[in-house]
Order: C-alpha cells, then structure tokens, then sequence
C-alpha cells in the first residue's frame, strides 16, 4: 500500500504545530489555503473563519462536504495576579489531570511567549490534599515573571490565546505520529489529500466536493453551522480522531476502535444517529475496495455532524475516523497507515456519490 509521501508528512507536520486554538484559528486555515489552492477550482471562506477548497466533478449538484475542524483544544488569558502569573479559562474540554507540569505557548500582540502551567507545590500541602487531584481552577502559567508590571512587559493580556508546546515527531519506523492538534486537524488533513489526489490524478467524480476546514468546533460545533449554510450541501462527511481503545483500562464496549486496525465508522454520538442508508453504504464501499474499517461508537462525544445533518430539511451525513491515542492532551498518537486508508476510502465515497446514490439515502 502507498503510504504519504514528503509533501504530505511536512503539510502533516506544519498543520499539527501550527498555533490555533478555538476562535484563534487563522494561521492554520492561512495554510489550508495556501496548500490547496493549486489543487481546486475555487476557494471559498464563511464570516466565521471557515474555509472551503472545492473540486467540481462532472455535476454541480450533489453537493458533497467533506468537514474537518482545524481548532485545537487551548486556553484563553483570564487575568495577571500581582506576582505575574497567568490565570487562564479553558478552550475546549480539558482533563485537569493531564495540565500539570505541561508546557504552553502564549501568542500576544507582541509575539510568542512560553510559559508552565503549575500549582502550588505538593512539598508544602498537608498529605490529605496531596492525595487530591488538582482542579484546573487552581492552576496557573508561569512566564518566569516576578510581577505583574514584568508580566506585561511581555505584551500578555486579558484574553490571550494559549496553546499546548508539543512538537511533531514521528514513531516506530515511521508507521506512527505524535503530537499535538491531531484533534481534528488529522481529519483537515485526511481531506486536503483526498482532494489533491483528486486533481493530480485527474480522477473524474460525479458531484461537487467541498472540502472544509471548520473553525470552533471545540466550543461548540460553530463553524459547521456557518459553512453548512455557505456549501448547502446534499451528503456530508465529517473526518475526525476517534478515541482508540486499546489502552490499558478501556473496555471494547467504552471505545471500540484500535489504533493501527484501519479507519472508523462513527454508528452513533451524543450529537447524532448517522443516516442508516449511507452507513450501511459506506460499509459496503469499504468491503468492495478491501479498506480495514471498525465500526465505532462516541457515547460522550460530539463532532461537527451534529450541526451539519440537521441543516435545513436535513443532509444525510456520516464520520470517519482516525483512531487516536490520548486526545485532549499535550501529546496524542495515531497510525499513518490509518490515515492513509481514510484518505483512499474518502476517494472512494467521493467517485461514487452520484445524484441518484444521494437521493436513494432519503428515500422512503
């Protein structure tokens, strides 16, 4: 099997360290941009932040949107103690656990700051709150400053975004990625390639495919609402991560996917139940071209579906998935191989999604 080439590990690897939490998101989409313009026959933006990179095929109508959001999950400046410290709200969902000790980059008007986030040391706590966990309320980021005039000498205010440091590596011979952002930046990725091979081998597809990159979806599924409005599409699908369960502790009903077994299938989430005739499409497509596919579920979880099946009369939609280690902290894990079977089974959806195809998922 063909794995990614230079071009996409170093596209892999600029969307991954790029800084952009929810609502802060510019510098990525600037590089969604960029790269896919070669490869589209327009680009398209909403008011929001969203943008859109579109492939027409042989018919304008079905519309097919392929979403993927680019925000990371992040913090946000919420004041300056007399000390210098930064207190700091949460952008996304976060697990206090895992913030302790971790480095941070600030971007303030006057450039990039690094800090730590920190809590009061357990040397000094009595041993029954030693035993507790600390909760993010009592956390802060530390600049190095000893007052607050030093604090903002640096440029830091109110309502400065903040972001995980964590740089892109590469793993295990090169099967493995690890870094920060793959929250659904790998899902961005997973389209923009698609769609560049889509152009560069010239495959013919009987539709129109918009390519999304989605801005806010961490705090709500925002951006899948504006671009909805923006694509009107037909048939949608939404690429996100998906929490691998095959670390210590996880029951196969809790997570059911397996990083490195192929992509997932999204059967059910707390922000929808998937149009059943383009699952069971999907399924078959996967079976057909012999691409590994697991069937999952997300009980405690949303993605950008959640807005974009119940846009106007309705858009039969479904997510495919990226199985991922460790979302929502510094650090995630996930497998090329993976990554590389969810862009050829996007291809594959996007060749056979023709008028009547997309029609026959609504009919009754």
């Amino acid at each position: 099997m063909a794995m990614l080439d230079e071009k996409s590990l170093d596209l892999m690897r600029r969307l991954m360290e790029a800084f952009g939490p929810s609502g802060f998101e510019r510098e990525v989409t600037a590089i969604v941009k960029s790269y896919m313009e070669p490869y589209s026959d327009e680009v398209v933006s909403d008011k929001l932040g969203s943008v859109t990179f579109v492939s027409k095929g042989s018919s304008e109508r079905p519309r097919v949107l392929l979403a993927g959001h680019v925000d990371e999950v992040g913090f946000i400046v919420s004041s300056i103690t007399d000390e210098g410290f930064l207190t700091f709200n949460p952008l996304g969902g976060w697990w206090s656990q895992v913030l302790l000790g971790q480095r941070v980059v600030i971007r303030t008007n006057k450039g990039d700051i690094h800090g730590t986030i920190a809590a009061k040391p357990p040397h000094i706590l009595p041993e029954e709150e030693r035993k507790k966990v600390v909760e993010m309320k009592d956390m802060f980021i530390d600049i190095g400053a000893t007052s607050r005039e030093e604090a903002e000498a640096t440029g830091v205010k109110i309502g400065d975004p903040v972001v995980p440091w964590s740089p892109f590596q590469l793993l295990h011979d090169g099967k493995v990625a690890m870094g920060k952002a793959f929250d659904d930046r790998i899902g961005a990725f997973v389209i923009m390639e698609a769609m560049r091979r889509l152009k560069e081998k010239g495959i013919s597809h009987p539709n129109t495919v918009y390519g999304a990159a989605t801005v806010q979806e961490e705090v709500g599924l925002r951006g899948a609402q504006t671009i909805s409005h923006v694509v009107d599409p037909d048939v949608a699908v939404v690429v996100e991560v998906d929490i691998a369960g095959d670390v210590p502790g996880i029951k196969a009903h809790e997570a059911p996917t397996k990083m490195g077994r192929g992509p997932g299938l999204v059967t059910f989430d707390r922000s929808m139940i998937p149009n059943q005739a383009f699952k069971e499409f999907i399924i078959e497509v996967a079976r057909q071209t012999q691409i590994p596919l697991q069937l999952s579920q997300m009980y405690g979880g949303g993605t950008d579906a959640g807005r974009i099946h119940i846009h106007k009369a309705g858009c039969p939609t479904a997510v495919i998935t990226v199985p991922t280690r460790h979302i929502h902290s510094h650090v995630g894990l996930l497998s090329l191989r993976d990554t590389e079977n969810a862009i050829r089974l996007v291809i594959e959806l996007i060749k056979r999604l023709d008028a009547e195809r997309v029609e026959s998922f609504t009919k009754i």
